[in-house]
């Protein structure tokens, strides 16, 4: 009881959200093409296949960023990589403003893309290394808020930006300011970046042990920064950080549950919704501004449901959570696409969507990057969450690049596609059924070393 009353919970809280802030442009960079690829599918004359690839070059870029990440956070610190995302982010919106050409367009989300990889494992693995195992969940699930935050922001932006013209004027200028628009986010997120300090664990990893110290000590009291320091200590001893490791017989278990709970989150088809949104409700009979209107509805759902996903991820436990979620995830695209199958045109099919949102957001939102950022060993860990990162976005590509095709196909459509996500929600469940550890209330070291007793 005495170290949860020395634990300064106003810095901790101030160092989570500033590196969740890498969460707020990964959110808003993925989702700002929702609003964009109507106009730009116009703009560039697209087909389908050309259309999820405007869509998802960005992510080929998140592919490489994951792999990127980890070598650069381990070599050069979490801090400064994260300050190179930002600038990045900063850089790959405003080229991606001006473009005149398919080719130009998607080199610049590229761009984008390497950010938000990188991004999207650095600032989970910065908040888990600085949190208590007591509230680790808790603020790493800020990271999780951070990205629906800005996914809402965005699609509210795109709404307003939208409405300052009509058809014409979006088709050859509205798009742009929608990308642009990212620009302010980016550089605040470095200036604040800059103010932090680095992760303790990390320094500990490079031998300055002096310094990891005197953060652990004002993050958690005299007492509870020599016990983690003990615990990293020894672990540290144990380990020889090679790459090797990773597929030895505890830490490949560790890699599988890590890299599948991140395909099975993406293939649930939520960013065919986040990316697709006004899209999928046009395909339902919806206009313009309504569909507009209706994906902000989608983002508020998002936020609010990702509260509680932070309200009960230390207290019910991941594992849970993800049999719960994966479950209503599974009934509610089952419903959305048994709607699209009979042509219903009503706000039931925004009542369905709204349900796997937050069903999506309680569970399979924050807790895969929770776990990832948990299962780890602390010489190892931004390799594997490289791995493990690279593989979500492969898979976040995958549905990306097809939902477009497979909505507009004769043979599938809205319906199939919906029942086809359905079927990887229910695949889902029992995969955290059989092989998901609950992680709740133990510490990184302490999650370690039972992988070696497997």
């Amino acid at each position: 009881m005495q170290l949860d009353k020395s634990i300064n919970r106003g810095y901790l809280l101030i160092l989570a959200v500033t590196a969740a802030l890498g969460g707020f442009l990964f959110g808003y960079d993925t989702a700002v093409v929702s609003g964009a690829i109507g106009f730009l599918k116009s703009y560039f004359n697209l087909s389908a296949d050309l259309t999820g690839w405007a869509a998802s070059s960005l992510l080929v870029g998140c592919m490489v960023g994951a792999m990127l990440g980890g070598p650069l956070g381990d070599r050069f610190g979490r801090k400064p990589s994260l300050i190179l995302c930002a600038t990045l982010f900063a850089i790959s919106s405003l080229l991606s403003a001006i473009p005149e050409s398919l080719s130009v367009f998607a080199w610049s989300r590229f761009a984008g893309g390497i950010a938000i990889g990188a991004a999207s494992m650095l600032s989970p693995l910065y908040i888990a290394e600085i949190s208590p195992e007591k509230i680790r969940g808790t603020l790493v699930s800020l990271y999780q808020l951070a990205i629906v935050v800005g996914i809402l922001v965005v699609f509210f932006v795109n709404l307003q930006i939208q409405r300052l013209g009509d058809q014409s004027w979006n088709v050859q200028t509205g798009w742009r300011y929608m990308f642009a628009s990212l620009t302010i986010p980016s550089v605040l997120f470095g200036l604040l970046m800059a103010l932090v300090p680095e992760s303790p664990r990390w320094l500990m990893k490079m031998g300055r042990t002096s310094e990891a110290r005197k953060i652990l000590e004002r993050v958690g009291g005299t007492a509870n920064a020599q016990r983690e320091i003990t615990q990293i200590e020894a672990a540290l001893k144990q380990e020889e950080g090679r790459w090797s490791e990773l597929f030895t017989t505890g830490y490949s278990r560790a890699l599988l549950i890590g890299a599948l709970l991140a395909v099975a989150g993406q293939f649930s088809g939520i960013n065919a919704i986040m990316y697709f949104a006004p899209e999928i409700f046009k395909t339902a009979g919806t206009g313009v501004d309504d569909a507009f209107r209706q994906t902000v509805v989608v983002g508020i759902f998002n936020v609010l449901f990702t509260f509680v996903a932070i309200w009960l991820v230390d207290k019910a436990g991941r594992k849970p959570l993800l049999i719960v979620g994966t479950l209503v995830q599974t009934v509610s695209l089952a419903l959305v696409g048994w709607l699209f199958h009979t042509n219903y045109h009503g706000p039931l099919l925004l009542a369905g969507i709204l349900l796997f949102v937050a069903a999506f957001a309680v569970a399979m939102g924050p807790i895969p990057w929770i776990v990832n950022s948990e299962i780890f060993p602390t010489k190892l860990r931004g390799r594997a969450m490289s791995i493990a990162i690279l593989i979500l976005w492969f898979a976040d590509f995958i549905v990306t690049q097809t939902f477009p095709k497979l909505r507009e196909s004769a043979s599938v459509g809205p319906a199939k596609t919906f029942w086809i996500y359905a079927f990887c929600s229910l695949a889902s469940t029992f995969f955290v059924w059989f092989m998901v550890p609950e992680t709740k209330g133990r510490t990184l070291e302490e999650i370690e070393a039972s992988w070696k007793h497997h």
